[in-house]
């Protein structure tokens, strides 16, 4: 098969829009599901690994592993299939959610995260994991540039090397899987496959965050099994303000021994806890206020204070009745009124007219409303992805009617099924019922 082009129809669904991101193994293209009629992503295994059986059966691997996940923290995979061109060249792809955001490996190259940020990072990743190990499956490659950072938290990315528990931790030729300085110790050691590996992988993670660095820097196997054999022991991350009790499970996490690692799901409760016990950041102190070196002028400033005061009041009330259309009786001076301002029901400004909202304002009216009633319970998870992906189409869309009727109905019909609570579901209906060209 040709190289793959924006327009390019994959499995006579998937329509190709546009590459996102590329890697060692795969591309990731924008695309169209023709049949759901949503956007979504494609992730595409290179013409040459295609090729193999063995990386084929990676590809599939993690769409059936992570398809079995359904949390907030795993980003959903949709389908994976294969396509075989006349030339018997093999297309394999995983098709997933269209994630907003960025990696959180470009992230760090601006330098570590703030202590909150990293410890709530950290924390909806060992959440993510927690859900892996309880049906059984391990990660294998938790890294930076396997973290997305979207609107509604960190999603989880790439499950190509996970495996079973219990399963060898090596392919046929005895080599590791992985990224050399996240690898656990053990698994140089060809141990199978355990949730602990990822609990490793996870303070690495944490420390990276924490500190900007690895703790054990490995670029390569051996860099790797030299540091082990001589011992390396990586100090305590040493951020200001971080709870001691931080510092503490991201070195258990570290450990040599699998068995003095925490699991997932007790790091992710220990890193919320340590969220919660933060206290509030301190207000910014008041600047100091400048020596008085005009004292003798103080006098001056009263008057001028007194006067701006008058010239205040006066606007207070000629401007309202200049807007009403009323002229100021007799030589122009207002008196000051004795009968009580109009209510506010009796004079009220008109409402801004729908067609003065930009196409713009409206979505991030729609898409904030999404994102609040998310982050509170009131839109669950799976249905907000869905909302927002209607919207991204109804953004592009050159008639919006026919779309801000469907995003409508889908409101209504997500609501009565109890995945979108009555309010929010009246709130959307209202701000989609305002749209432009709605």
């Amino acid at each position: 098969m040709s190289t793959l082009t924006p327009g390019a129809l994959l499995a006579r669904r998937y329509r190709l829009i546009d590459r996102v991101g590329a890697g060692g193994m795969s591309v990731i293209w924008r695309a169209r599901d023709e049949v759901l009629d949503r956007t979504v992503a494609v992730k595409v295994l290179s013409a040459a690994l295609a090729a193999d059986a063995r990386f084929r059966d990676l590809v599939r691997d993690e769409a059936r592993a992570a398809a079995q996940l359904v949390h907030p923290n795993v980003a959903t995979v949709h389908d994976y299939a294969e396509t075989v061109a006349p030339d018997g060249t093999v297309t394999a792809f995983v098709v997933f959610e269209l994630l907003t955001g960025d990696e959180l490996e470009a992230r760090l190259t601006e330098g570590p995260l703030p202590w909150p940020d990293a410890v709530r990072v950290c924390a909806e990743v060992a959440e993510a994991l927690a859900a892996a190990h309880r049906l059984g499956i391990v990660h294998r490659d938790v890294t930076p540039a396997n973290v997305m950072m979207t609107p509604t938290g960190a999603k989880v990315l790439d499950f190509g090397i996970a495996t079973r528990v219990g399963a060898p931790d090596d392919d046929a030729e005895g080599e590791t899987f992985g990224t050399p300085a996240y690898v656990a110790p053990e698994r140089l050691d060809g141990t199978p496959a355990q949730p602990a590996t990822d609990s490793y992988a996870l303070g690495v993670l944490l420390y990276e965050t924490l500190t900007g660095h690895v703790p054990v820097p490995a670029d390569t196997w051996e860099d790797l099994t030299r540091a082990w054999s001589a011992g390396h022991v990586p100090p305590p991350p040493e951020v200001p303000g971080l709870p001691p009790s931080v510092a503490a499970l991201c070195m258990r996490c570290l450990a040599r021994d699998p068995l003095s690692r925490p699991t997932a799901h007790a790091a992710a409760a220990e890193l919320r806890a340590a969220i919660a016990a933060a206290p509030p950041p301190a207000p910014a102190p008041a600047p100091a206020p400048a020596p008085d070196r005009a004292a003798p002028r103080r006098g001056w400033v009263l008057v001028a204070a007194g006067i701006a005061a008058v010239l205040l009041l006066a606007t207070a009330v000629l401007v309202p009745l200049l807007h009403d259309g009323a002229a100021p009786p007799g030589d122009g001076i207002a008196a000051q009124p004795t009968t009580p301002s109009p209510s506010p029901s009796t004079r009220q400004p008109a409402p801004t007219p729908a067609a003065t909202v930009s196409i713009g304002e409206a979505l991030s009216r729609v898409d904030g409303l999404i994102a609040e009633g998310q982050a509170v319970g009131g839109i669950r998870h799976d249905i907000a992805t869905d909302l927002r992906n209607l919207l991204r189409e109804l953004d592009a869309a050159e008639t919006r009617t026919d779309r801000v009727n469907q995003l409508r109905a889908k409101v209504a019909v997500r609501a009565g099924e109890g995945a979108i609570s009555r309010p929010y579901a009246e709130r959307l209906d209202v701000a989609l019922a305002g749209f432009p060209g709605g």
